[in-house]
């Protein structure tokens, strides 16, 4: 992967790939995850994306879009550890497969250029319609129940910390912004941030940096700094927390603190221990919990590398609760006393290679894999992370389990009978 420096602060990375007739621009700007400004980022890209100096409006942005033979340009927040990214992505088929010799690549990229440094849209009446799809965003997180007891649980176990703001905002946050106060929010973000570009596919990488340039030449940066983010690492006993509503069945999210982050050497041990815990149909809670005991309708692990957090959810029956809860905290016991079967191990061994050489074949995951090392300030490429997975024995998935511990318990419950 090759790195062009745009400016002080804005990078330019290619990636290339060839088995593939198309070509992705990914635009990530980092901002620190903060109350003041979660909701604002929120809502920024929506806006942006509704119109630029180059297509005023989205009719136009449409139109344009239908002339690069149905090109793709989507536009949302995203959220690494204490990092809220605002991304930009475009996609479109690669130069040497236009029809015509059009430089398609080269009017993806001024067209992403545009929203981003020439927005036209900061109106009230496209503000107020944008407004009304943040906080429909919102609801459907809510709608989504098992999306929403993970957030909960983050949330009360992070409370303080601002890995608990949802990256969705809030709709107070929301309702609070007018077209004014947000572009003073673009105005101050546009200088002061970094801003990774990342191009996988078939380009001339020195021509879309150059198109780059040709946007951001005029425009004073501000010095700027990649967010880091803090390791949880809060002391004190297990939080158990129930909230009620009208569902037909319960969510159950735990949330454990690893020890471990994704810049330490142990790493790959625990996503080799997560795999063997909740990673898929080879592992222990979905051969015991699930299968064996019928404890649930589904639990699986997942980590949050930069925060060295895991959470394991799970649907269960109201009545299951207990039943489900410490067996999941028993399957965890036995990957800490080494109770973890041949089977299990290389299972969970070949179903994170496998995953890892999927990314190869996806551009989009290509660019979210090499941005991921670059928030956590790793180097990994893929076949780098995959030797490393290969050479994890049994006891180093064992010394990780040790250091895992739970911190806090979300239930989300039926409404209690009268």
């Amino acid at each position: 992967m090759d790195c062009l420096k745009i400016n002080s602060n804005i990078n330019l990375y290619h990636i290339p790939m060839t088995k593939l007739k198309t070509t992705t621009i990914g635009v990530y700007m980092h901002r620190k995850l903060s109350e003041d400004e979660v909701s604002k980022n929120a809502l920024l890209p929506y806006v942006m994306k509704r119109g630029c100096k180059l297509c005023p409006d989205s009719e136009s942005v449409a139109q344009y879009l239908e002339n690069l033979y149905g090109a793709h340009l989507v536009a949302y927040p995203l959220k690494m550890g204490d990092d809220n990214i605002i991304y930009f992505g475009g996609e479109t088929i690669s130069d040497k497969y236009s029809a015509n010799g059009e430089k398609l690549v080269s009017s993806m990229t001024k067209l992403i250029m545009s929203v981003i440094f020439e927005p036209a849209v900061f109106k009230a009446d496209i503000l107020e319609q944008e407004k009304k799809n943040a906080k429909d965003r919102i609801l459907a997180e809510m709608n989504d129940k098992a999306l929403y007891a993970m957030q909960r649980c983050g949330e009360e176990m992070c409370k303080g910390d601002s890995f608990a703001l949802s990256i969705l905002g809030t709709a107070e946050g929301i309702d609070s912004i007018d077209d004014k106060s947000l572009e003073a929010h673009y105005e101050n973000i546009i200088t002061s941030s970094v801003i990774d570009i990342y191009v996988c596919g078939e380009c001339d990488i020195n021509g879309v940096a150059d198109e780059i340039k040709r946007f951001t030449s005029s425009v004073s940066f501000k010095e700027a700094s990649l967010p880091q983010s803090q390791m949880f690492v809060k002391q004190g006993d297990v939080k158990n927390v129930t909230d009620r509503m009208e569902v037909a069945q319960g969510k159950l999210s735990m949330g454990f603190k690893t020890g471990v982050k994704a810049d330490d050497s142990d790493y790959p041990a625990l996503m080799v221990m997560s795999s063997i815990y909740g990673g898929g149909a080879h592992s222990k809670l979905f051969n015991n919990v699930r299968e064996k005991l019928s404890l649930c309708y589904y639990a699986s692990s997942s980590l949050v590398k930069n925060k060295g957090i895991m959470f394991v959810n799970a649907g269960i029956e109201f009545d299951n609760f207990k039943k489900a809860h410490d067996e999941i905290i028993a399957q965890l016991e036995n990957i800490k006393n080494g109770a973890v079967s041949e089977l299990e191990f290389l299972s969970s061994i070949k179903s994170i290679e496998n995953d890892l050489e999927s990314y190869k074949d996806n551009q989009r995951m290509l660019q979210i894999f090499y941005l991921g090392q670059r928030v956590s300030g790793t180097d990994y490429n893929i076949d780098t992370l995959k030797e490393k997975i290969s050479k994890i024995t049994i006891d180093d998935v064992v010394r990780v389990a040790k250091k895992t511990e739970l911190d806090t318990v979300y239930f989300l419950a039926g409404k209690e009978e009268a």
